[in-house]
């Protein structure tokens, strides 16, 4: 962080706000999997998203005052969309991850996170053939992510079977 600071120091306020929501990204699995000792996924999914909702009823007015939009209702082709990654991308993605919760650590999810920006860019790939803008960073930073995660993956599947030798001792 200090290496971006230093170079893009025009950008303070936006870095300053990344570390603070990644700072609170990694809270988001701590605390679910404490509720998912007392709560089903799907009710810890009812609740977060009926929270998010409400808030979301009261921040827009204030968003609207100041920053005025063009247009305020989707289309019916946007409402399609809008609906197709609700439920398919956010809830049905939400309780999938939950349930992964119950059986993987707080600290594997979190870290499996950061592979969320590289599909992103892999779809761009694929999609929109955008590889040719990325330089030798993002394959640095591409092999670090990939690395980590597997050695975390690694570290948890040899306590998971050192555990189960334990168990047939």
């Amino acid at each position: 962080m200090c290496i971006i600071f230093n170079f893009y120091p025009e950008y303070k306020t936006g870095i300053i706000f990344g570390i603070i929501s990644a700072m609170l990204a990694s809270l988001f699995p701590i605390f679910n999997k404490k509720l998912l000792e007392n709560y089903t996924p799907r009710i810890v999914t009812l609740y977060e998203m009926t929270g998010g909702f409400i808030i979301l009823c009261f921040i827009l007015p204030l968003y609207f005052r100041f920053f005025p939009a063009a247009y305020f209702f989707p289309g019916l082709v946007d409402w399609l969309w809008l609906l197709i990654l609700a439920w398919i991308c956010t809830v049905f993605a939400f309780i999938l991850s939950l349930n992964s919760l119950r059986k993987i650590s707080a600290f594997t999810v979190n870290l499996s996170y950061n592979l969320e920006p590289i599909y992103s860019i892999i779809l761009a790939f694929i999609i929109f053939k955008e590889n040719k803008f990325l330089g030798p960073g993002f394959y640095l930073g591409f092999s670090l992510i990939l690395f980590a995660v597997s050695i975390q993956m690694k570290r948890v599947w040899d306590e998971r079977r050192l555990l189960k030798k334990i168990e047939i001792v």
